[in-house]
């Protein structure tokens, strides 16, 4: 359904580092700097089908963060979802909601964590549990 997710940020030096490191849990190589036709500087990370970018606002308006948004990531257990949580973290993202952990709800039993990356936009690590 989807081809890409992009989010603002107003420091792409940060962004990189940040999105590296957590990114860099899920198995994502390092972000490639790319400079868009109208000059802004942007990040691209490709993995697994996907592709993640980070720019400056082409707009030339400061980048927020979306309310009430959320990008999840998949990951492939419970201990990547605390990793990405503790990396996310130890590069500049703040922890939101409940610690990391298993909640179950009406989509089945998951392992779920949130942070807001440095510039506060609100990320997920999604783990599901199978069911028997």
């Amino acid at each position: 359904m989807f081809n890409h997710i992009m989010v603002g940020s107003n420091d792409i030096e940060r962004s990189k580092h940040f999105y590296d490191a957590v990114l860099g849990v899920l198995g994502a190589p390092a972000g490639f700097a790319n400079q868009a036709p109208s000059g802004h500087q942007r990040v691209f990370y490709r993995h697994a089908g996907g592709s993640f970018g980070v720019s400056q606002p082409i707009n030339g308006e400061p980048a927020s963060h979306a309310n009430g948004g959320t990008i999840g990531f998949k990951c492939e257990s419970p201990e990547q979802v605390k990793t990405f949580h503790d990396v996310a973290v130890a590069h500049g993202g703040t922890s939101i909601e409940a610690p990391p952990g298993l909640r179950e709800g009406a989509l089945g039993a998951m392992h779920l964590a949130y942070v807001r990356d440095p510039d506060g936009n609100k990320l997920c690590a999604v783990y599901r549990v199978p069911k028997d």
